[in-house]
């Protein structure tokens, strides 16, 4: 037992694929740093690599299970029973000691899978589980398998205190995701435009109703008028961009409002930004806070339940509106910040200790000492 805590542990990490999103570029970006560390990592996915959105790193061992689909009803059931057997063949040959499931249903078919053998399972969620599309079934199996992980993972405080009301026998942990400074470039790339004496206010996140980017509009719509010299920047991409569109068009505010698409080199538009802005229902804990904060623009943020409150520092380095979804509110806050610069900068002065506060360093410190907690545990 003392051999196995001392050496460095071997980590499978499962996820359904790297085609894009927060929890994606987690499992990238976590397995980089193990492996450059020099353990063993393996990476493995249910789809195939066509469509990654995130490149591994090269010592990161790739596995993939084609198992992805399968539909609902039997043909669901017969397609988890399938992904169970795949990925517990996987598990026998490569040995690892933790098993990292990343969401819900990953982690779920994680200690399914592992059950019996010698390795530890560690269960994550990364979003707030009551914002989730989730079925009856997904959500029994979640009570029923995450007691008998080795210890399970929220982003958020929030995160955590619902699990442990809603799937009680948990042992919770909660981990925050990291920031990386300076922030990645990667493709699309496309550069702001000249701001011309312009000021900028900024939201990123997919355009999905979650998002509140409806309630974002609405309140720019209120403010605009008060503050000529300030568009809105809503960068990203989703289902609701035609509404949204719609919205801002009705509003009059055509060449008020911009939607550029997702773009990979966001870091230039927090650089040409003036106010970011997160109007969301719902949260885990959103990476684009933490790049903004890191970028050195203060937040104004709706208080929902899980993540900005985790994150923002209120007057120091950002604001939180309450309650989550009020409009006017969100509208007072904005036009308070944006017509006041000397409170906007004492703000953003403070916001890049968002570098530190979430480092990658100190994010994989919380991470070994887990993985000690872990595999200190009783077989």
């Amino acid at each position: 037992m003392d051999s196995q805590v001392m050496r460095e542990p071997r980590v499978l990490i499962f996820i359904h694929s790297l085609h894009g999103g927060g929890a994606e570029r987690v499992a990238a970006d976590l397995s980089a740093q193990w492996a450059q560390s020099g353990w063993q990592v393996s990476l493995v996915t249910q789809a195939d690599a066509q469509d990654d959105a995130y490149a591994l790193h090269p010592a990161v061992q790739r596995k993939i299970l084609h198992t992805a689909g399968g539909g609902g009803g039997l043909r669901g059931i017969w397609a988890n029973v399938r992904r169970v057997r795949a990925l517990r063949r996987v598990l026998r040959d490569f040995q690892p000691d933790i098993v990292l499931g990343m969401m819900t249903t990953a982690s779920v078919l994680a200690v399914m899978a592992a059950r019996g053998l010698p390795c530890k399972v560690i269960a994550t969620e990364h979003t707030h589980p009551p914002s989730q599309t989730l079925s009856g079934l997904w959500q029994r199996l979640r009570r029923v398998t995450y007691p008998h992980a080795a210890s399970v993972v929220a982003l958020t405080r929030g995160t955590a205190d619902w699990l442990a009301q809603h799937v009680p026998g948990c042992k919770l942990a909660v981990i925050p995701n990291p920031v990386h400074w300076p922030l990645s470039r990667a493709e699309p790339v496309q550069m702001p435009p000249p701001a011309e004496g312009r000021r900028r206010l900024l939201a990123v996140g997919r355009l999905h109703p979650d998002k509140g980017f409806d309630l974002l509009i609405q309140a720019f719509a209120s403010v605009a008028g008060q503050h000529p010299d300030w568009d809105l920047i809503i960068l990203g991409e989703g289902t609701e961009r035609a509404r949204l569109q719609a919205q801002a068009d009705a509003a009059g505010l055509q060449a008020r409002v911009a939607m550029p698409g997702r773009v990979g080199n966001v870091g230039d538009w927090y650089e040409s930004a003036d106010l970011y802005v997160l109007t969301s229902r719902f949260e885990g804990l959103s990476n684009t806070l933490l790049e903004s904060l890191a970028s050195g623009l203060a937040a104004v943020c709706f208080d929902c339940d899980t993540g900005p409150r985790e994150v923002v520092r209120e007057g120091i380095d950002g604001v939180l509106v309450r309650p989550n979804g009020d409009v006017p509110a969100m509208a007072a806050a904005l036009t308070k910040l944006m017509s006041d610069d000397a409170a906007r900068q004492a703000l953003a002065r403070h916001a890049i200790e968002a570098r530190e506060r979430f480092s990658i360093q100190r994010v994989l410190g919380l991470w070994q000492q887990l993985f000690d907690d872990v595999r200190g545990q009783e077989k």
